[in-house]
């Protein structure tokens, strides 16, 4: 122990960028925990949507005609937020929002989360990181 404090006493820095270290880690959980995971990858999504995921596509109907998952729904975030009744019996289901690049689909999954649907997710990189691991798109 008198080592320790003598390691301490002559090492003033190094404690203290340890100290500073291990809060930043404890915030960074922190903030993750309460704020629940909501992002998954592609691999998690196709997961998630083999466990019966009902994926609700957010993009205009014109990008969704161009290209979506497998029996996805195309539901704007516009429409979403006045239409939240369109998926209000599926409360207990997992619900997947995808958009073009994450950023659509993050709000929509906050917005579900927020609306009580503890099972609502985004997949991360939206359908450009969905593509870029070779997954499959319907047109």
């Amino acid at each position: 122990m008198a080592q320790l404090i003598e390691f301490a006493n002559h090492h003033p820095w190094l404690i203290g960028g340890l100290f500073a270290s291990w809060i930043a880690v404890m915030f960074y959980e922190l903030r993750l925990r309460a704020g629940g995971v909501t992002h998954v990858s592609a691999a998690d999504a196709v997961r998630l949507i083999n466990k019966g995921a009902l994926v609700l596509d957010v993009r205009k109907p014109d990008e969704f005609q161009a290209g979506h998952i497998v029996n996805a729904r195309n539901l704007t975030l516009d429409r979403l937020k006045g239409e939240e009744d369109s998926v209000a019996k599926k409360k207990d289901k997992v619900l997947l929002a995808v958009c073009d690049n994450g950023g659509l689909s993050g709000k929509a999954a906050s917005m579900l989360r927020k609306a009580g649907y503890t099972n609502a997710f985004s997949l991360k990189g939206g359908l450009g990181g969905w593509r870029a691991d070779n997954l499959p798109l319907v047109k």
